[in-house]
């Protein structure tokens, strides 16, 4: 029975261990290609936010709960599809606080709770834009062209893991399942993508990228497993919401807030029921199980980045 028990606690502990990997340094923030005005909407919103966070001394929370703080912060703000798209060639890191989609939701949430810990204030909008940099673009750089952009999830966390910023803890939950699907969503609409509109010879590439995506080991839990593993699932974790189609893994994203020893499931939503905005929803498993088209999630977990050298000159100031 002790052999046993101990046996449960290696597993235990191996599912909420995250992966070892070498951070590799910060890249620093590409130069700006665009109008601030184009690129960050709602200023007055992010600096009353930075503001509540370093009155109530954020930083010193660890990452999940910074995380779910920031998205808090965020509950009410309305649905907004394309937010992204905001030139015809120009690819830049973009942020607004007036409408999120599933995506930029969490995005905005974890690089502001990054943001306050990586380096001293006083925070800018474009100190946010440099944490969306990282997160959202392949290496953590963007080229100013539209393909350094990562456009679907699977490559995203595949890419900050590498990096050593995140941990896809998924294949180390119970009820794993590896996926396999032929990636083709931006290929084959890619007239509803503004940039692969105006340049039609990104389509090509795109196909290059999408195939490679489709060869990365991917794995989701089923939604008939997910009651069993929420017990894993941690504040701030970012969970993808898998489907069934064959042309691509997964159709929504979100954040976990952990309440009452249950895996709430934080996103926007676009469903117009739920006043099409970003909420606190019911628990993951109430949500995967409520809609037939969900097939499952995958959960990946963010690091903190390597603390900038800022912080030195800011010690040797005081």
């Amino acid at each position: 029975m002790k052999l046993k028990i101990i046996g449960l606690l290696t597993a235990f502990c191996g599912v909420l261990a995250t992966q070892a990997v070498a951070q590799k340094a910060v890249p620093l923030p590409t130069a700006p290609r665009l109008p601030m005005k184009t690129v960050f909407e709602g200023e007055s919103k992010f600096y009353a936010i930075v503001a509540k966070a370093e009155r109530e001394g954020w930083r010193k929370l660890p990452l999940s709960e910074r995380t779910i703080r920031f998205a808090r912060e965020m509950v009410g703000i309305p649905y907004e599809n394309f937010t992204l798209e905001v030139d015809d060639r120009i690819e830049s890191p973009v942020v607004s606080f007036k409408g999120m989609d599933c995506w930029t939701y969490y995005e905005n949430a974890l690089a502001m709770a990054r943001m306050i810990h990586y380096k001293p204030g006083p925070y800018k909008p474009t100190d946010m834009l440099h944490m969306i940099e990282i997160e959202r673009y392949r290496n953590g750089v963007c080229t100013g062209n539209y393909l350094s952009r990562m456009h679907h999830l699977e490559e995203v966390f595949h890419d900050n893991q590498r990096r050593g910023y995140a941990s896809n803890i998924t294949s180390r939950l119970p009820g794993a399942v590896r996926l396999k699907r032929e990636i083709r969503e931006m290929t084959v609409q890619w007239k509803s993508y503004r940039y692969l509109r105006s340049n039609p010879s990104l389509i090509e590439p795109m196909g290059k990228i999408e195939a490679q995506v489709s060869r990365l080991p991917v794995y989701h839990i089923p939604k008939s497993k997910v009651r069993g593993v929420e017990k894993y699932l941690q504040h701030g974790d970012i969970c993808a919401i898998t489907s069934h189609g064959p042309g691509g893994y997964t159709s929504h994203v979100g954040l976990i807030m952990r309440s009452k020893n249950r895996a709430y499931f934080c996103h926007a939503t676009s469903d117009r029921s739920k006043g099409r905005m970003t909420i606190i929803d019911r628990p993951i498993t109430d949500y995967v199980n409520g809609a037939s088209k969900h097939a499952g999630i995958i959960i990946c977990r963010p690091n903190d980045l390597p603390p900038s050298p800022l912080w030195q000159k800011a010690v040797a100031r005081q």
